[in-house]
């Protein structure tokens, strides 16, 4: 009687390099590289297109509010009209106009040339200085003497922050325009009232100078909007390029590996047959030359080269027969045989196929299975393929003398579990994913007599993930090594349930016919077929 098999541990196995954070790393590193190039190739500060776009967009605001404009300065000349002589608001009108109709023009001239950076520099300085005369302009006409009473002194104050608000917000996207269009506006405002010396005089200086400071705050927060605006979209674009730029390396990549999966398909596939057909002879020849069927050889030498010849050509069967499968794996084209199969009778049955080999080895295995397990839904092929593999390892890398230890058992979950385990050399922690991996090889394995090509532990990882399970591994140096398999409990066939119904019976019941019935059914047959039987 067998003991009861322990619960597997599962252990996650160790995950691979993260690849993100160097990708992170170089993207930050070339966008401080990229605004550090900016700012000592921009003179405001911000990147040469960024200049080139908020000077775009100060031209489109000042052509949008030109009629505006317009119907300020020519409301402004009326009512300075009425205040002073009209000859001298004529005047001023007129030439407030041919200002305005300066800046219009030159902003009309900026949107039609091709954005370059001399040119930039070249509108922003021009752009500037005609903003510096609009506002001399509207210092002319606010400081001219128009009487002392309260209520010039009220509407020079209105139209000093009419004209501060507005000129701020034409140029927002232009601070130093903007600043200066209304400074000089404010400090002669301010200047004025300083002078005439009286505490009411100082307040409104004092409430000009605010009013500056509190617009040219406002235009510089509406210039912070915008160029956050333009950064948000030109990194929306930057990583749009790098999305179409990953796309289309990758689709070139993708491309290439498919050609290049292609290419291996047809070569294992032609090589696979070019190599069966003389193994086929080879291992016929071989086992008839070993087996002395023809008779003795004049040198028994000669019977132990037919014998490594033969068990050359059978590694060499098993060599490409791993490399196909893996190959199909990786491909998706295996296809799973599923059938009800008996875990317990399939681990048996591999442990029986291998107990010569470990008994030559002077290794002992041990057999802890749990009976009256139900059957499990798998391929069976692949199972036996797994359980050999995973014996043939464990064989192969424990010394003489050692132990192997099979259980069969039930998971928690319900499913059911493999595990061998075994007193072997061990596999470093570092070194498990790269046995794993295919065509990978430990350090013992490499120092190993009985060297593998590494297919055998990948194999049997991808047919049990195929089937919906867990593949783990742990092993420690100079302890041993463990592979718990285990599968889901979707794949346990259980027992129906007896049925608490009697089941309907297998044929109908004949239906009671009445003689009157039958009469009726004579009276309604056809004339024509009476007499015929029919």
């Amino acid at each position: 009687m067998s003991n009861p098999a322990e619960k597997p541990e599962v252990v996650q196995l160790p995950a691979g390099p993260q690849v993100t954070a160097p990708v992170n790393s170089r993207r930050i590193a070339a966008q401080r590289v990229r605004e550090a190039r900016d700012r000592l190739t921009s003179t405001s500060g911000t990147r040469p297109a960024f200049d080139a776009e908020l000077l775009r967009q100060y031209a489109q605001t000042r052509m949008s509010a030109s009629y505006v404009v317009m119907l300020l300065v020519v409301a402004t000349g009326v009512l300075f009209g009425v205040w002073m002589q009209p000859i001298i608001a004529a005047a001023w009108t007129c030439g407030m106009l041919c200002v305005h109709a300066a800046i219009i023009r030159s902003c009309s001239r900026f949107l039609a040339e091709q954005p370059s950076v001399a040119t930039t520099r070249k509108w922003r300085t021009r752009f500037v200085l005609l903003d510096l005369l609009y506002g001399l302009c509207w210092t002319a006409i606010l400081i001219h003497p128009a009487g002392r009473d309260l209520a010039s002194n009220t509407l020079m104050m209105f139209m000093m922050l009419l004209v501060i608000a507005v000129s701020s917000m034409l140029a927002a996207s232009l601070p130093i325009a903007a600043l200066a269009a209304t400074i000089p506006v404010t400090v002669a405002i301010a200047l004025d009232l300083v002078l005439r010396g009286s505490f009411d005089n100082y307040v409104l200086a004092l409430l000009a100078i605010a009013a500056e400071g509190y617009f040219a705050l406002l235009a510089h927060r509406l210039h912070s909007t915008t160029l956050a605006t333009l950064e948000a979209r030109a990194e929306k674009d930057a990583l749009i390029g790098e999305l179409e730029q990953a796309k289309a390396i990758s689709d070139e990549a993708r491309h290439r590996a498919e050609s290049a999966n292609v290419a291996k398909s047809r070569f294992l596939a032609q090589m696979s047959h070019e190599l069966r057909t003389p193994l086929n002879a080879i291992l016929g020849f071989s086992e008839v030359m070993k087996s002395e069927i023809f008779g003795g050889h004049t040198v028994p030498v000669y019977k132990e080269y037919s014998a490594d010849i033969h068990n050359s050509g059978v590694h060499l069967l098993n060599l490409i027969n791993e490399i196909l499968d893996l190959s199909r794996i990786e491909a998706g084209r295996y296809e799973l045989n599923e059938e009800a199969v008996a875990l317990v009778h399939v681990v048996a049955d591999c442990h029986h196929l291998l107990k010569l080999r470990a008994s030559s080895r002077g290794i002992t295995i041990h057999e802890v299975f749990e009976h009256g397990m139900p059957r499990i839904w798998g391929d069976e092929r692949a199972i036996r393929q797994v359980v050999l593999n995973l014996l043939s390892n464990s064989i192969k890398f424990t010394p003489q003398g050692g132990e192997i230890w099979l259980k069969v058992g039930w998971t928690a979950s319900g499913g059911q579990y493999l595990s061998v385990k075994d007193t072997g050399s061990g596999i470093a922690e570092d070194e498990i994913p790269v046995v794993l991996a295919s065509f990978g090889q430990g350090s013992n394995s490499i120092k190993s007599a009985e060297q593998g090509a590494g297919l055998g532990l990948p194999i049997a990882k991808s047919l049990i993930d195929m089937h919906g399970g867990t593949f783990t591994l742990k092993s420690k140096l100079r302890i041993g090594t463990e592979v718990i398999v285990t599968l889901p409990p979707e794949r346990v066939m259980s027992a129906l349930a007896p049925m608490s119904e009697d089941a309907p019976p297998m044929q109908p019941e004949p239906m009671e016919t009445s003689p009157s019935a039958d009469r009726k059914r004579v009276r309604r047959k056809s004339i024509m077929s009476a007499g015929t039987g029919l």
